[in-house]
């Protein structure tokens, strides 16, 4: 079970437990010693932002960053591991204030598009074709500010820059209704994949879909999914968990609704994902109350989360299921899915 499902997390899961009321209450963690982490916890690929692979990307030259990527990608080596993707992390430059590919700046545009050249070249040098787009600060905190139909279009010309860069690039974006903005252009799976359709090459455009996310939309994570691997769309997953319509929590996977969980879970093997060799990426942060030394729970306890649910999706009576279905009877479906989860 273990071997078909591949895991992933980003090193900023392994945190120092600063929020926005309240300072670190945990010893940093040196970058090497948290990809030592990786294997012993489970785990097979890391997630990258583009200053994680090259601290102050925007200072260096692209020698440096060469250098910079093969030091990086010898460590992954030596590790046994290897780069799920990268990220340009446009929002916490202060040149990304007002959004990056859609500023009202074109000066600033054109920044945040090369940037994203930059970590497509990162991606080349460690081993991945695999880029994230979270549009995180791409919308608007007051409407007026912003024309949001020139905004779209915008969009539309940095992913066809960035695929112009690489012929072999695919972009996978990451959507999200809110937070750091109040509103943000690309707030579902739908909206991703209909700027997917506007550019120069659909088939190298699809999304990556986070439970927290979905959950902030008001919408249900796995049938984001669902209509993303409707289309083979689907090419990552941050799996966590969130408790209603709240700040991004980042919870571990199933602890909030594991009937949730499950049916992620559950349309993730109905569609085969295991057989694409697309990761099973968490996004979770450990509770701040935690204790340094076991810090790390939060990554083992959801991915063990996860094989659970898997197991419960397989051994669920399948001759229930379809007498169910075909009786109408959906009460006793959920009664019997429910039974199943509680091990009766």
């Amino acid at each position: 079970m273990t071997a078909e499902y591949r895991f992933s997390f980003g090193p900023w899961n392994i945190h120092e437990g600063a929020d926005p009321f309240g300072p670190p209450v945990r010893p940093s963690v040196e970058f090497g010693k948290k990809l030592k982490l990786y294997k012993e916890l489970g785990f097979d690929a890391v997630q990258f932002h583009d200053d994680d692979a090259v601290a102050d990307v925007d200072s260096k030259s692209a020698a440096q960053i060469e250098q910079e990527c093969a030091a990086m990608k010898q460590i992954l080596d030596d590790e046994g591991l290897v780069a799920e993707f990268v990220a340009p992390r446009l929002w916490e430059d202060a040149k990304g204030i007002d959004g990056g590919f859609t500023a009202n700046d074109a000066a600033l545009r054109q920044w945040a598009i090369d940037r994203a050249r930059r970590a497509i070249d990162i991606a080349n040098l460690l081993g991945t074709k695999l880029i994230v787009l979270w549009l995180a600060r791409e919308g608007t905190y007051i409407r007026e500010s912003k024309n949001a139909v020139d905004a779209h279009h915008h969009l539309v010309d940095a992913l066809n820059q960035m695929l112009d860069h690489d012929p072999q690039i695919q972009l996978a974006i990451e959507p999200k209704p809110n937070e750091p903005m109040d509103q943000a252009y690309v707030p579902t799976i739908g909206h991703a994949l209909a700027i997917s359709a506007q550019t120069k090459d659909p088939s190298r455009v699809g999304g990556l879909i986070e439970t927290a996310h979905a959950v902030l939309a008001g919408l249900d994570p796995a049938d984001e999914m669902a209509f993303a691997l409707a289309f083979d769309k689907l090419w990552s997953v941050h799996l966590n968990d969130q408790n209603g319509l709240k700040y991004d929590q980042d919870k571990s996977f199933g602890a909030a609704n594991l009937r949730a969980a499950y049916n992620q879970v559950r349309v993730l093997e109905l569609a085969n994902y295991a057989q694409t060799e697309r990761y099973v990426g968490l996004d979770v942060k450990v509770m701040r109350t935690q204790k340094a030394d076991k810090a790390t729970l939060h990554l083992t306890n959801s991915r063990e989360v996860f094989l659970m649910l898997l197991d419960k999706v397989r051994t669920f009576p399948k001759h229930i299921e379809q007498q169910c279905i075909h009786d109408r009877n959906y009460e006793a479906l959920e009664f019997a899915v429910l039974k199943h989860l509680m091990g009766s």
